[in-house]
């Protein structure tokens, strides 16, 4: 691609956005609004794939989506966005985009109602992590350059999306592992419980059980808690016990 002096410039503040320590999602936010000054389009939106799906999920918007952010998806090859992300190549429309034969018209999205639409993908290590739409309320034809400038944009940007990503599933994982790790010291917290409980109130596993889910309830506290303060109790008599044993 030729390189004009606004190509030069587009060139620069993608080499920034790259280069910086932004997060995943600042990050969309650059490139949304470096797309939207670059095209002049009336709307941009920002799609991610969702390693856990293979879903894309809408993570970037230049007009306010917040309860679609995260929450809108489309499966590869559904929809324009989803044909763009499963053959990697653009999309132009000019006017009418959404009678194009491959739309998926989402009612949230007001962007969907415009005339033009382009579509291109964001690319890394040969595979499509996500894909930017642009929109134009009026029709609008769009020029090679254009579509050129964009579609640089998602080239360059598919690294340091994929980055990112790989940076959110590590931290996605490793809170997964510590919740694992949580609930299954919280369960030996409670067998623990409930054995002293049987023991010092002879009572059935299910008894110790219900005496603990119903004072849980009573006191507004998770099982979890109660279940530590039976066995700190049973701690500290132990020690008392074994105090007494050697004053004796």
């Amino acid at each position: 691609m030729e390189t004009s002096g606004f190509d030069a410039s587009v060139l620069h503040r993608v080499s920034g956005i790259v280069s910086s320590e932004l997060s995943l999602d600042e990050m969309l936010g650059e490139i949304v609004g470096l797309t939207a000054q670059v095209s002049g389009c009336d709307a941009c939106l920002a799609y991610l794939v969702d390693p856990a799906t293979s879903e894309f999920v809408l993570r970037a918007s230049q007009l306010p989506h917040a309860k679609d952010l995260g929450n809108l998806r489309m499966k590869m090859g559904e929809g324009v966005t989803g044909w763009v992300a499963e053959h990697q190549s653009p999309v132009a429309l000019s006017s009418k985009a959404a009678a194009d034969p491959r739309s998926k018209i989402f009612p949230a999205l007001i962007e969907d109602t415009y005339e033009a639409f382009l579509s291109v993908p964001l690319v890394n290590k040969g595979k499509a992590i996500g894909v930017i739409n642009v929109h134009h309320r009026a029709p609008h034809a769009h020029s090679p350059e254009e579509i050129s400038i964009i579609s640089f944009i998602g080239e360059q940007m598919g690294g340091a999306i994929g980055k990112g990503l790989l940076e959110d599933e590590n931290a996605r994982l490793a809170e997964e592992t510590a919740e694992m790790k949580r609930q299954l010291e919280a369960r030996k917290s409670l067998e623990r419980a409930k054995g002293i409980l049987q023991k010092r109130h002879n009572l059935s596993e299910e008894e110790a059980y219900l005496r603990m889910r119903n004072e849980s309830r009573r006191l507004r506290r998770p099982m979890k808690d109660l279940a530590d303060a039976v066995i700190l109790s049973e701690e500290l008599s132990r020690k008392e016990g074994l105090v007494e044993q050697k004053e004796y």
